[in-house]
């Protein structure tokens, strides 16, 4: 091969062919991309290569062979490294990697065993292309040609990049309209343009949430308060003020999902205690009840319940918007002589929490260093929840009362391990690990709140409190769907999948002794105006999007982050519009499409005010605009 000469540039072309059938196969292999059509999946096999012939071309303005083939080399690597960061990122999160996600580096160290647990042996194969590529500069002999003919080849190949590019984007123009106006949506962008230019994109986007806040001003917020206004729901005559004066214990279910809940796996109760308290005399629970988090997760679903706002479409608000004005719940009851505080038991960096709570307010947090981690007391990615329950109880007999204080739980986190003393129940049999340990962790986090109540009443904390309990977000991804199936004994279509993103919400109000299963459809958001509203606490001039569960006004519409949404008639799930009772396709496909629309909008006024900072025009006190010499003020 090394006698034989081949034309001009040929180790640029097999670089970007080998790249290109790389990523493609990655495509198919690595992610749940959904194709329904033959255009679908020709945009999908055609869109890598129009970022990579700009991206290897570079290479044509290198005049030595050495030089060109060290940036060859140096693209190949860097695209590889984009393709598997994606690759593992995307087997525990099922989603793509936005450019916040990247310079969350103080939670790499966190996340070890989940990100080791997503890495294989096998995934050398993602690297194929690199391989080929260093063969080709060894084995290939190309012909040299005159110097003189260099620029016109140059401009021949960019010329042909430029059509590529254009082609690309004028098919995926015509497959999906107004793409780009819908970035929430990953998937979409790139299905239709491609991982590398998705990743362009990302960073133009991330570009312009930053130059929002420098040019923003508090007028933006006056179309987004009249919205807000009038989609308010009055609070429950019956439940305002049910809780007033009390103690606030909030706690985080760590990746619990409701489908565990009053089920069985293989002949054994998942969750005797919670189990129970669904039909407790003094808990209302809500089992139509959707986590809303994005790529933050669990610091998602604390940003939601305390602004009443939902988390950004590319990365965590905790990390990108840490220094923001927020109108938080823990601000509000901070204002009403409450004591506040989040106990969780972890590095207090994690998730920049450290950070973050001093924006929204938060007298104190118990990080890891206010714990004692006894031996045999940490698991995966901290304090097991038996132990941390019990000290958190401790910390709370000493606190000025009344409090509100948040725990958040650890144990029950991927990839799911136990030590073999707390192993309650056996693994499940399925062919996902994840799934099958996940059984078991779920058992020792509702043995820990068994824990919890217990302590609270042995401490006389229990009469005197309301406790209210969530899970955060999935633990089970789509990417266990087969292992699902398997469980549930049905196939989980987009359908199914929506559905199994509820998590519990319990509202325990010892003494109440009228709780009662509630079948309102809600969501995350409105955790903060529920809570508020049976803490007796008004919220009508509060720039929130969630409502009281327990108004009568209440709307039963919830909007997912990914543009996914519930109602209490239709499910729509993968562009596609569902009967909520049947789960089947309904047959007018158009009647999704005004909430699709309002979710869209939902969604981009809270961005809007997240990414303008537009709070820090705003004073709560009274529901109004500040005028321009307070918008002035330091």
């Amino acid at each position: 091969m090394k006698n034989k000469e081949w034309p001009k540039h040929s180790v640029l072309a097999i670089a970007v062919i080998a790249t290109w059938l790389t990523t493609y196969v990655v495509y198919k292999t690595a992610f749940s991309i959904t194709i329904d059509n033959a255009l679908q999946e020709f945009i999908l096999f055609l869109n890598p290569l129009s970022l990579l012939l700009f991206a290897y071309g570079g290479a044509l303005f290198f005049k030595s062979k050495k030089a060109q083939n060290r940036y060859i080399l140096v693209i190949a690597v860097l695209t590889s490294v984009i393709l598997y960061g994606n690759v593992a990122f995307y087997r525990f999160f099922t989603d793509f990697i936005t450019l916040p996600v990247l310079f969350q580096t103080d939670n790499f160290g966190d996340i070890g065993n989940s990100a080791a647990a997503s890495i294989f042996w096998t995934d050398i194969v993602y690297f194929a292309d690199i391989i080929i590529i260093l063969l080709a500069m060894r084995f290939v002999n190309e012909k040299q040609t005159a110097a003189k003919s260099a620029a016109t080849h140059r401009k021949a190949y960019f010329v042909l990049s430029a059509a590529v590019l254009f082609f690309n984007l004028g098919l995926a123009e015509a497959e999906r309209p107004q793409l780009l106006t819908r970035s929430f949506d990953r998937e979409m962008l790139v299905k239709n343009l491609g991982m590398y230019n998705y990743h362009l994109y990302d960073v133009y986007i991330q570009s312009k949430s930053q130059a929002q806040r420098a040019l923003a001003d508090g007028s933006e917020l006056t179309e987004v308060t009249n919205y807000v206004r009038s989609n308010q729901a009055e609070p429950s005559e019956e439940m305002f003020g049910a809780a007033e004066g009390r103690n606030l214990i909030v706690v985080t279910l760590e990746s619990l999902q409701t489908f565990v809940l009053n089920n069985e796996m293989n002949g054994e109760t998942i969750t005797p205690f919670m189990n129970e308290l669904t039909q407790d005399e003094d808990t209302i629970y809500f089992p139509n009840f959707y986590h809303q988090t994005g790529l933050g997760k669990t610091s998602d679903s604390e940003f939601l319940l305390e602004t009443g706002m939902y988390p950004l479409s590319g990365g965590a608000v905790f990390f990108t918007h840490s220094g923001n004005t927020f109108n938080s719940m823990a601000e509000k009851m901070g204002n009403e002589g409450y004591a506040t505080n989040v106990q969780h038991a972890n590095t207090k960096s994690f998730w920049n929490r450290d950070m973050m709570y001093e924006s929204l307010e938060i007298d104190k947090f118990y990080d890891i260093q206010s714990f004692t981690v006894g031996e045999g007391e940490a698991v995966n990615w901290g304090m097991k929840d038996i132990p941390f329950f019990e000290q958190s109880v401790g910390h709370m007999s000493g606190m000025q009362q009344p409090f509100y204080t948040r725990l958040l739980s650890l144990t029950n986190h991927h990839p799911f391990t136990l030590d073999e003393e707390d192993k309650m129940i056996d693994e499940y049999d399925s062919n996902s690990g994840t799934l099958n340990r996940y059984f078991q962790t779920v058992r020792y986090l509702d043995e820990a709140v068994k824990t919890l109540f217990e302590d609270l009443k042995e401490q006389g904390l229990y009469e005197n409190s309301i406790i209210v309990m969530y899970g955060d977000h999935y633990g089970i991804s789509d990417n266990h769907n087969e292992a699902m199936a398997q469980y549930l004994d049905k196939e989980i279509t987009p359908y199914e999948s929506a559905q199994l993103q509820k998590v519990p919400f319990f509202v325990h109000i010892p003494g109440y002794e009228e709780g009662y299963v509630n079948e309102e459809i809600g969501g995350q958001v409105d955790m903060r105006s529920t809570i508020l509203h049976l803490m007796g606490m008004e919220t009508e001039k509060d720039i929130q999007f969630g409502g009281d569960l327990f108004s009568e006004e209440h709307e039963e519409f919830v909007i997912f982050r990914d543009g996914r949404f519930v109602t209490d008639e239709y499910v729509y799930a993968a562009n596609v519009c569902y009967d909520i009772e049947t789960g089947e396709p309904v047959e007018d496909q158009s009647a999704c499409d005004p909430y699709a629309e309002r979710a869209l909008e939902e969604l981009q006024y809270s961005e809007s005010i997240i990414n303008g900072d537009l709070l820090r025009f705003y004073e709560e006190e009274n529901g109004q605009l500040k005028t321009l010499d307070e918008q002035e003020q330091p």
